[in-house]
C-alpha cells in the first residue's frame, strides 16, 4: 500500500467522525426533535404552497408580453417559491417557539435558513448561464461551498479532499484541485459566454464594419476569452502549467493528425473572413445551377439558404480550394435576360421600345443600367429579341421578376397590337397510283 493511502484513510475517518459528533450535538441538544419536526412541517408546508402559488405564476409569466428569454427566466425563478415559503415558515416557527419557550435558541433553524437563502441567491446569479446543465452544475458546485462554510466545516472538508489524490510525475492532482478547477471554470467561462455574447451584439450593431469584420471580430473574440478562461482556471487550481508543456504538445500534435479537416475548415473560415471573397448576405451558385445565399459563416461550414428555405452546409475549405461563383462578390447588380418573339409583320424598332418599356414597370428592375432590348435572330417564323434588365436583390428571387416583366410584355404587345407566332406545319398528302 501506498505511504500516501494511509494518511488519506485516517483524514477520511477523522472527517467522518467530526460529522457524526455534529449530528449527535444537533439531535442531542435540548428542544432537538422539536427543531426537527419544525423544519419538517415547513418543508411540507413550502411544498403545498409551491403546488398552489406556481401554476398561478407560470399563467401570469404567460399572459406577460416580453421575449421568450425572460419569460424562460421567470418560469425558473417561480421555482423558488418552495425556498421562500420554507424560510418564512421555518421564520414564523421559530418565533412561536421564542414566545413560548424562554431562552429559546436553535442554531439548526439559522443553518436551515441560511441554506436556503444561499441557494436563492446562487440560482438568482446563474440564470446568466443560458446552457441548463452548465447552469445547474454551476449552482450545485456553488451551493455545497455555501453549505460547507454554513456548516463551519469548509476547512475539515477541504484538507481531507487535499490528501485523496494520485501524482503523475511531478504533478499532484488531487480531488480538491479537481473541484477547486470545476468551480474556477464554470464562474469563468459563465462570465466569459455573458461578455460574448455581450460583444456580439454590440459588434453587430456597428454599421460602420463590413459583415465579414464583424463576424471576423466575434470568432478572435470568442477564441481569446474562452482560451483565457480555461488558462485562468488552471493556474487559480495551482497546477503548474509549465509541467503540462510536453503533454500539451503531443496532444496537439495527435489533434493535428486526427482532426487534419476540422483544422483546415477552421483556418480556411478565417481566411475568407481574411479576404472577403464570401461574406453573409452574398449571392452564390450552388452545384447543378441551385443559387441562394450566404446566412451565416460558421468555425466549420458555410451556411447557405437558397430560395425554397434549403439550407446547405458547406465546408469552408471547398470554398478555398474549389470554383465558386458569386454573384454579388464587387457588385450585387445582377443581369436577366428574357427572350421572346414577334410576327415577321411587326415593326422591330417599336418592338425595341416596348420592351424596353415593359421592363421598366417591375418595382425590382433597376433605372440605372437602364433595359435594353436588342433583335437577335431571324427565326423560322419569328424575329427574336432578348430584353435584358439589372436587379439588385437576387436573394428575393429571379424567377419572379422574370415572370413580372414577361406578363408586362405580355399586356404591352396586346396593346399595340403585335402578334406573337407560333409554328406552323403544313400536312401533305400524296395518295397512291392504282388505288
Amino acid at each position: 500500500m501506498d505511504a500516501n493511502t494511509i494518511p488519506s484513510i485516517e483524514h477520511l475517518r477523522v472527517f467522518i467522525l467530526n460529522l457524526s459528533s455534529y449530528g449527535q450535538s444537533w439531535f442531542g441538544q435540548q428542544y432537538g426533535w422539536l427543531v426537527i419536526l419544525l423544519l419538517i412541517f415547513s418543508c411540507l408546508g413550502a411544498i403545498y404552497v409551491r403546488r398552489k402559488i406556481r401554476p398561478m405564476l407560470l399563467a401570469r409569466i404567460d399572459k406577460m408580453d416580453i421575449k421568450p428569454r425572460f419569460k424562460r427566466l421567470l418560469s425558473n425563478l417561480s421555482r423558488l417559491s418552495f425556498h421562500v415559503a420554507a424560510i418564512i415558515l421555518s421564520g414564523i416557527g421559530y418565533i412561536i417557539l421564542s414566545l413560548m419557550i424562554a431562552g429559546f435558541d436553535s442554531w439548526l433553524i439559522q443553518a436551515f435558513q441560511k441554506l436556503l437563502m444561499a441557494w436563492i441567491c446562487i440560482r438568482l446569479a446563474s440564470q446568466i448561464i443560458n446552457n441548463s446543465f452548465v447552469r445547474q452544475s454551476v449552482a450545485l458546485l456553488a451551493w455545497t461551498v455555501a453549505a460547507l462554510s454554513i456548516l463551519g466545516i469548509l476547512d475539515q472538508t477541504t484538507r481531507t479532499m487535499d490528501t485523496v489524490g494520485l501524482n503523475l510525475g511531478e504533478i499532484r492532482i488531487s480531488v480538491l484541485t479537481v473541484f477547486k478547477s470545476a468551480i474556477a471554470l464554470g464562474i469563468l467561462l459563465a462570465v466569459a459566454i455573458f461578455t460574448i455574447r455581450l460583444s456580439e451584439k454590440r459588434i453587430s450593431q456597428a454599421t460602420s464594419l463590413t459583415p465579414s469584420a464583424r463576424v471576423l471580430l466575434t470568432k478572435v473574440i470568442k477564441i481569446l476569452l474562452i482560451g483565457l478562461a480555461i488558462m485562468i482556471a488552471l493556474m487559480a487550481s495551482g497546477l503548474d502549467l509549465s509541467a503540462l508543456a510536453v503533454f500539451g504538445g503531443a496532444l496537439g500534435l495527435g489533434i493535428g493528425f486526427g482532426l487534419q479537416k476540422v483544422i483546415s475548415n477552421l483556418f480556411s473560415g478565417f481566411l475568407l473572413l481574411l479576404d472577403k471573397s464570401i461574406k453573409p448576405g452574398d449571392i452564390i451558385e450552388l452545384e447543378g445551377g441551385a443559387f441562394g445565399w450566404v446566412d451565416q459563416l460558421s468555425a466549420r461550414y458555410v451556411s447557405v439558404v437558397t430560395r425554397d428555405n434549403k439550407e446547405y452546409l458547406i465546408p469552408n475549405e471547398d470554398f478555398v480550394t474549389q470554383q465558386v461563383i458569386n454573384w454579388s462578390y464587387t457588385n450585387r447588380l445582377i443581369r436577366v435576360e428574357t427572350k421572346f418573339g414577334v410576327h415577321y409583320d411587326s415593326d422591330p424598332h417599336l418592338i425595341r421600345k416596348l420592351g424596353v418599356e415593359a421592363a421598366s414597370k417591375p418595382e425590382r428592375v433597376v433605372a440605372d443600367p437602364a433595359p435594353v432590348c436588342h433583335l437577335v435572330e431571324f427565326g423560322d417564323s419569328s424575329l427574336n429579341f432578348v430584353l435584358r434588365y439589372w436587379i439588385t436583390d437576387a436573394e428575393q428571387g429571379i424567377t419572379n421578376t422574370k415572370g413580372q416583366v414577361m406578363l408586362a410584355l405580355w399586356d404591352i404587345l396586346k396593346e399595340n397590337n403585335v402578334q406573337i407566332p407560333y409554328p406552323h406545319r403544313e400536312v401533305f398528302i400524296h395518295e397512291k397510283k392504282g388505288a
